[in-house]
């Protein structure tokens, strides 16, 4: 694979476009003067974590005894949770059960928002597959970050035009498409356990 390829693969996987609904609906209640600081904030730690991934998540793997499979159905179990709370706020209480006001710090826009499971995966995948183009694999990294970041910064300017009801519809609308995936990449990561437990 190219360095070219797996960057936009790795794009493709952070689903900037996907996530814009679901940060405008997370930073609702932030200060406008503070809403770029904040989304650049989370974008730089989950540079960091993927980053930490690239470079030592095979090693975590090993140290822990985790098999890739248990990654993707541990992931498929938190977008699921996450995405039945968007569909179904609790009555008090933001989309993840904390205050609605609070400024959201990590998780859930850097971890799994933005280095979510599948994006950690992708990364591990890609160190493994080729461990000597680590400069190939974080070069394409970055750029795919880059050309998410430019997107996510940019949406918070959509707060001038979008009113409440709308951002509450495309949360909705976030929510299902979370729990379609969730249930995807839950599914995935059974199969793939069943095949390795059944063996060739």
């Amino acid at each position: 694979m190219s360095t070219l390829s797996a960057a936009i693969l790795l794009f493709l996987i952070m689903d900037p476009i996907g996530n814009v609904p679901l940060f405008l609906s997370l930073l609702k209640n932030v200060a406008p003067a503070r809403r770029q600081r904040v989304m650049a904030r989370e974008l730089v730690i989950a540079l960091v974590v993927l980053f930490v991934f690239l470079f030592g998540g095979q090693y975590l793997l090993k140290a822990l005894q985790l098999k890739q499979e248990s990654v993707g159905i541990a992931g498929g179990i938190v977008l699921f949770l996450i995405g039945i709370r968007m569909i179904f706020p609790p009555p008090k209480g933001g989309v993840f059960g904390g205050d609605d006001q609070a400024e959201p710090f990590i998780v859930p826009m850097a971890i799994p928002g933005i280095a979510g499971p599948s994006t950690m995966a992708a990364v591990m995948l890609l160190a493994n597959s080729n461990p000597g183009r680590t400069a190939d694999w974080s070069l394409a990294l970055f750029a795919a970050w880059l050309a998410t970041a430019a997107i996510l910064l940019s949406a918070t300017y959509l707060f001038r035009w979008l009113g409440k009801s709308v951002l509450v519809a495309l949360e909705r609308l976030m929510g299902m498409l979370l729990v379609a995936l969730s249930v995807q990449m839950f599914l995935d990561g059974v199969v793939a356990y069943l095949h390795a437990a059944g063996g060739p």
